[in-house]
């Protein structure tokens, strides 16, 4: 018996023998890494412990620690709450719309940029459609309401064509699509770069070949180029999915007002609502944003595996 444990034990430190080498052999890359583990592990990781207000009623002089365990109250709080209820809605509602209306365009963008001839032109097209992801969100907004407010430019040109004015950014209904169509605006040329990418790294001689074969344009967008970034594509999808939750805060944050607010308030607005905008409820908030997390991963592991399923590759392939 002490024959084997020491057999054992020796197995294990040359184990560890080996590993310590490994890495001694890869320091520099682990170097490389260690920031962005540092990162996460400070500003991701460490934050963590304080999802324990979640399960507690928050008292400031106690701490979160000291403060009085309630268990799951605070989330059965979210079902009871009406205005928490219809954030989720909305959310839903609008993640939804996103995925039908704002994923499909960066691709498009992608295939159209790369069936340009001209190097130089593709560039300058690239340029402009890439420029608008650096302004902020608070810019965009504020130049929209100056074009779409009631004397602003469009309803200026409705007027003068003999139409009436329209309260775009009061109505209910246009409010979403709105913020559809600015989003795409915004960010379709920087999100097209990664198929861009990806459209790169498919074999010339593909193209060639189906050229030689007497494939038109179009056939070859649709049997090389869209099979060559499928994978990309699955997987930008399922991360989309997986920000089910995820509405767009900053954007719909600085376009929204009291008008609109029955289809604009988010999860996120609403957890910046309750905790800034009114008596403070810690424990809420935090329930309510760790339930927000949860439904996330459970998007996240669904969509995997239901495109897995379907197409036989997921996320990871």
């Amino acid at each position: 018996m002490n024959g084997e444990r020491q057999l054992s034990a020796s197995g294990v430190t040359g184990i560890w023998r080996r590993l310590g080498r490994e890495i001694w052999d890869a320091r520099f890359i682990y170097l490389l890494l260690l920031p962005g583990i540092l990162y996460f592990a400070i500003f991701h990781y460490g934050p963590m412990s304080g999802l324990m207000l979640a399960f507690k009623k928050f008292n400031a002089r106690l701490g979160i620690w000291g403060s009085e365990w309630i268990g799951l109250k605070n989330f059965e709080r979210i079902f009871a709450t009406p205005a928490a209820l219809s954030a989720i809605r909305n959310t839903f509602e609008i993640n939804i719309s996103r995925l039908i209306f704002q994923f499909p365009v960066p691709i498009f963008l992608a295939l159209l940029l790369n069936e340009m001839r001209g190097t130089r032109l593709k560039r300058v097209y690239q340029t402009v459609y890439t420029f608008p992801h650096f302004l902020s969100w608070i810019v965009v907004s504020s130049v929209l309401l100056d074009f779409m407010s009631n004397g602003g430019a469009v309803n200026t040109v409705l007027v003068a064509l003999g139409g009436n004015r329209v309260n775009f950014l009061s109505d209910t209904s246009l409010f979403r699509p709105i913020l559809y169509f600015t989003h795409n605006w915004k960010e379709m040329g920087w999100n097209a770069i990664i198929y861009m990418a990806a459209i790169a790294g498919i074999d010339p001689s593909l193209y060639e070949a189906a050229t030689v074969d007497g494939a038109t344009k179009a056939k070859q967008v649709w049997h090389i180029t869209l099979p060559g970034i499928k994978q990309t594509i699955i997987t930008l999808f399922i991360l989309e999915v997986g920000r089910t939750m995820n509405a767009g805060f900053e954007q719909i944050f600085y376009m929204q007002n009291a008008a609109v607010k029955p289809v604009s308030e988010i999860l996120d607005t609403y957890i910046y609502t309750i905790t800034f905008q009114s008596t403070p409820s810690y424990g809420f908030s935090t329930a309510v944003g760790m339930f927000k997390a949860v439904i996330n991963l459970a998007m996240l592991v669904i969509a995997n595996r239901v495109v897995k399923s379907l197409n036989g590759s997921g996320m990871f392939g």
